[in-house]
């Protein structure tokens, strides 16, 4: 029982993010943090967010003991088995694609398994495994031994304490940058200072009134050039100011030739960009409250809560004071190295808040609990990449018709659940490394596209901070779904159109080229049948007919599953012609062929 409840700790969803059962609007001061796990009320419900249970309208009981779901175990049990084995079956050497792969695969540390090294992004990631974990250990030390020198010997007001805490914590999150961002990109480090300070001039030296509009334009204009322009060579740059220097032997090649850890800093670049939107979006949003408060002739204070009782909502909302927006702070915040690099993103205002007072979400047996999972999830990666060559098998351009029309579903499936790890594991590492840092920002990844039949709530859930930066900065600003009193059909119509935006701007905020926009379409066009379902089975009118409901969305969910898995093979794997040879081959006739 003992293991079972540990389990229970260990998977709940207070562990993986306390946001998830406690309301946005709740006051940090009401967080417990010794809780592990959903409270439940006395008839035994569980409670998602605090104070609420279960939807009336849910299930009157739970369907796990019946006949019904037991049937479920067994056919679950027999075919994920089945799954397994025949992804497995395909990756072995006796398979007469093996040859055409081999070579991609390297040692594997499971005694008679090779490992699939073929996807870039997780190599790099698993390579660096044991230094980012030193860092770790490093940084939060660090910060505990400048903290300590640092403390006042007399004691202080809250507010003054507060302000101590804020003050401390960016100076030494400016210092450590400097030498992080060095270490990682070299000279290349003062192109990213330049494009800081530039930004940092457009929030601050623009009319108010233009700084959304002039922020958008050239952050957009950011990740255009970094592409275009390769992350501008110094050996470009000197070639074009003085045409007469061999590039062999400039001063930029020179500088080029250090590059730090990552040379391409531009590649990794597209993150931080999220954070200059944020920093000047805030600022500009922060000066407006500012004037509203002198011209009501009501005094800011008033508008704004107890900074000990924010609630995460308010976090995002305030900031304490006009000066939190120095150049210092905002460095700071850009810069911050636990999330630099990969997130997951906080917004400006929940930084400066959280530096100020720790959040009590934060305790040190849920961070431990938090540190298991991502190495659970890390040996899940690498017991895969050993057992299932799915990447490799689809990067070595193989002749699809070798396959059946189950191998081929299959391969699409599990190579869809090595992005979704790949994607997990940096997330959650640089989470784990902040929450040990004292910053609590969101979980990335919820769940995957196994076990969730709503292609929008997936979305909601599929890095989860990008989704919630997107909310505040475009979904909101381009009027959300429209009017409460707005036609149910145009209203539909007006969120597919923000959609198409925001998945737009989100493919080409991934990478510029014609897969991933083909990607951020698809997309738009396969939420199009779940809204218009929601418009011809609308919940509120099937609360006498729930099991038919129930079986209405377990089809839909099928679908929806399906087309998520299409659109992410064409953006992160395949691409058109690799996902037209699978359908060819699965659909091609009853033999693959």
């Amino acid at each position: 029982m003992a293991f079972f409840h540990y389990a229970q700790k260990l998977y709940s969803l207070d562990t993986l993010d306390t946001r998830f059962t406690n309301s946005s609007s709740t006051s940090l001061s009401s967080v417990d943090p010794a809780k592990a796990t959903p409270k439940e009320d006395s008839a035994g419900n569980s409670q998602g967010k605090k104070g609420q249970t279960a939807p009336k309208d849910g299930p009157a009981s739970s369907r796990w003991g019946t006949p019904e779901f037991f049937f479920y175990y067994v056919v679950f049990i027999i075919c994920v088995s089945l799954m397994f084995k025949t992804a497995h079956d395909v990756s072995t050497p006796n398979h007469p694609n093996y040859k055409n792969y081999a070579d991609r695969l390297s040692l594997g540390w499971i005694p008679g398994y090779k490992f699939d090294d073929t996807d870039a992004q997780y190599s790099t990631f698993r390579e660096n495994v044991p230094y980012m974990f030193m860092l770790l250990v490093i940084h939060p030390l660090l910060r505990r031994t400048y903290e300590y020198l640092g403390k006042s010997s007399s004691p202080l007001l809250p507010s003054v304490e507060a302000d101590a805490r804020l003050d401390q914590r960016a100076t030494f999150d400016l210092c450590f940058a400097i030498v992080y961002l060095v270490a990682l990109n070299g000279f290349s480090a003062l192109k990213v200072f330049l494009i800081l300070y530039i930004n940092y001039g457009v929030a601050t030296q623009t009319p108010n009134k233009y700084v959304p509009a002039v922020t958008w334009v050239f952050n957009i204009g950011i990740l255009f050039a970094n592409e275009l322009c390769g992350g501008y060579p110094y050996s470009r740059i000197v070639g074009v100011i003085s045409p007469w220097s061999k590039s062999e032997s400039n001063w930029g090649s020179f500088l080029d030739s250090y590059g730090g850890l990552l040379p391409r800093w531009e590649i990794l670049f597209n993150i931080t960009v999220l954070r200059l939107i944020s920093f000047n979006m805030d600022y500009c949003w922060s000066l407006r409250r500012w004037s509203y408060s002198d011209s009501v002739n009501s005094p800011i204070e008033k508008l704004r809560p107890d900074p000990k009782n924010l609630s995460e909502r308010d976090r995002i909302e305030y900031a304490t004071s006009i000066e939190d927006y120095c150049f210092r702070n905002y460095l700071a915040y850009v810069l911050y190295a636990p999330l630099y690099l990969a997130g997951p993103i906080i917004t400006f205002n929940d930084y400066i808040s959280q530096s100020r007072i720790t959040p009590k979400s934060i305790s040190l047996s849920r961070t431990l609990l938090y540190g298991i999972r991502f190495l659970v999830c890390l040996l899940t990666m690498e017991v895969m990449l050993h057992l299932i060559y799915a990447v490799a098998i689809s990067k070595s351009n193989p002749y699809w018709d070798i396959y059946t029309p189950f191998q081929l579903s299959m391969l699409g499936y599990f190579n869809l659940h090595i992005i979704w790890l790949k994607l997990l594991l940096p997330w959650r590492f640089f989470r784990l490394w902040s929450l040990f840092d004292g910053i609590d920002p969101p979980e990335n990844m919820v769940r995957c596209m196994s076990d969730n039949y709503s292609a929008l709530a997936f979305w909601r859930g599929w890095h989860r901070s990008l989704n919630r930066w997107i909310i505040r900065y475009i979904y909101i600003p381009l009027g959300g779904s429209g009017r409460s009193e707005s036609n149910g059909l145009w209203a539909k119509a007006r969120t597919i159109f923000n959609y198409l935006i925001i998945f737009t701007f989100v493919a080409l905020w991934h990478d510029i080229n014609l897969k991933l926009l083909m990607w951020g379409w698809l997309i738009t066009l396969f939420i199009v049948p779940e809204v218009l379902a929601g418009l011809l089975f609308p919940r509120k009118k099937w609360q006498n007919h729930r099991e038919a409901y129930r079986w209405i969305c377990g089809v839909g969910a099928v679908g929806n599953i399906l087309l998520m898995m299409a659109a992410n093979l064409v953006g992160f794997a395949v691409g058109i012609d690799g996902l037209k040879g699978l359908v060819q081959g699965i659909i091609g006739s009853y033999a693959g062929q």
